[in-house]
């Protein structure tokens, strides 16, 4: 959930002093209502699709809960990787105050980390730590109950979201080329851990909360949502500066630098995306392809269908085919650096940091090639 925007507003900050390159009298009309419409489509259908796949994770947790065997709890954890493909890209549709991240946007209930796992269940040192052990403080586990403690003691008092899940199916990590271990019968009655049956109670609680937020956001961008009518509404140039602000900040501010950058500084697992399931590479992988979704105007559903139409990059050829292209080049540039993105990622950030940093400033320069088609398209920032 965090981010920086401190370099990110020095970058767009300068750019708005430069003049535009795009003349008065270029022959042509470019379609700008078209590539925003076209966004919208593709804003719904990652967000449908991030809904439906965490449907299917649901599904798998209720009949995990319903029997507890290793093979449902193998289940879960597949669903839930697979859950993360789509919600990851969805990642380029934030840092503009839209429905995920507005006043009243339910992000940090999504998708918030770095958390302190030490909050809902027990870690090493304390066998009986977290809430799920505290039958006292907490005798019920409800979603009203972890909607008003998630990020209520410190920012790392996570308690709901994909991370909680994540931690309660794979436990802590303490494996150097694998992720945590947390044994399916900390979930039997009469098995390991005590408070089997909160922590089942726990799982399903979390899960149908996950699935109420991301739901909240998708009926925000339905094509009669209140959100989608609204910003279909606004002149291009308000429009499209939220979405160039949305794809600066992820690239540099959050992708290359919370989530990258700052791991490699501090050689903490902790502050790696997904430490617990060593899914974190995928998660750079995806926020990365949500960017190229949304420039290119292209994004590949889950079921393989693909919702296309114009482009970012169509703008930007029509406006000034130099910045344009120096934009597909900061692209190609990524796409070649991402290849030695080092698997598991918690051991890359101690012993592979040459192969990350290249990563880091591709994207850096990403985000400023892309800042320079903004200005182009003469967007407001």
């Amino acid at each position: 959930m965090k981010f920086n925007n401190f370099a990110f507003l020095i970058v767009f900050g300068a750019l708005l002093t430069i003049t535009s390159c795009k003349d008065d009298d270029e022959p042509g009309v470019i379609p700008f209502s078209e590539a925003v419409e076209n966004y919208n489509k593709i804003v719904y259908a990652s967000y449908e699709d991030s809904y439906n796949t965490a449907l299917e994770l649901k599904a798998a947790i209720d009949a995990f809960v319903a029997n507890p065997t290793e093979v449902g709890y193998d289940d879960c954890k597949s669903k839930w990787k697979a859950a993360r493909i789509p919600y990851g890209q969805t990642e380029a549709y934030r840092f503009y105050g839209g429905p995920i991240d507005d006043d009243d946007g339910p992000e940090g209930l999504i998708n918030a980390w770095p958390m302190d796992e030490s909050f809902i269940d027990y870690v090493q040192g304390n066998v009986d730590g977290g809430l799920i052990n505290d039958p006292v403080t907490y005798p019920v586990i409800s979603k009203q109950v972890l909607l008003d403690l998630n990020e209520s003691i410190s920012e790392t008092s996570i308690f709901t979201g994909y991370h909680a899940i994540e931690f309660l199916l794979w436990g802590q990590d303490f494996s150097a080329d694998g992720p945590g271990s947390r044994p399916y019968t900390d979930f039997v009655d009469g098995g390991t851990a005590a408070n089997q049956d909160r922590r089942r109670e726990y799982l399903v609680v979390v899960t149908d909360l996950l699935l109420e937020n991301l739901q909240e956001v998708l009926n925000e961008w339905t094509p009669t949502g209140a959100y989608r009518t609204a910003f279909s509404a606004l002149d291009y140039k308000v429009s499209l500066g939220k979405v160039f602000t949305a794809l600066g900040e992820l690239s540099k501010g959050e992708l290359a630098g919370e989530r990258m950058f700052v791991a490699v500084d501090s050689k903490d697992q902790e502050d790696e995306h997904s430490c617990f399931s060593d899914n974190t590479h995928i998660d750079i992988q995806m926020n990365y392809q949500g960017i190229k979704n949304v420039y290119f105007g292209t994004y590949t559903r889950t079921d393989g269908s693909l919702v296309s139409g114009t482009s970012l990059n169509t703008l930007a050829m029509l406006a000034d085919d130099t910045k344009a292209k120096a934009a597909n080049d900061a692209f190609v540039a990524v796409d070649a650096a991402m290849v030695d993105l080092p698997v598991p990622f918690d051991q890359g950030i101690v012993n592979s940091e040459e192969e990350i940093l290249p990563i880091i400033e591709a994207l850096r320069d990403l985000s400023d090639r892309l800042a320079d088609v903004g200005v182009a398209l003469e967007v407001e920032f």
